[in-house]
């Protein structure tokens, strides 16, 4: 299955998000793994400061557990000041419905 997503970040933000995904922890990507997530890309609109991101993930409920995970709420309050976020530091993101897929 293929989640889409949009997040936003804060102005002058851009360079910072990326050099901490280029950096992004090991620990981290091995729970992205372990709860079945794949293939993952983050793109920038850099007119909008919106960031839209694109996973496989193997199973909806699988994932939604890694919110849980101990690395995961650390990585969220790691990435709070330069993104919205809500109240739990988790980031503002809204779904987005898929419309076209060719593989």
């Amino acid at each position: 299955m293929i989640k889409g997503f949009k997040m936003k970040l804060y102005p002058g933000m851009e360079a910072e998000y990326e050099k901490r995904h280029n950096e992004l922890w090991p620990e981290m990507q091995d729970m992205i793994h372990e709860y079945g997530g794949k293939n993952y890309s983050i793109f920038l609109d850099r007119e909008t400061l919106t960031l839209f991101g694109c996973i496989e993930i193997e199973d909806e409920e699988l994932w939604a557990r890694s919110a849980d995970t101990p690395i995961n709420r650390k990585w969220w309050d790691f990435m709070a000041d330069i993104m919205e976020t809500n109240s739990d530091n988790s980031p503002v993101s809204t779904d987005l419905r898929l419309v076209f897929h060719l593989d």
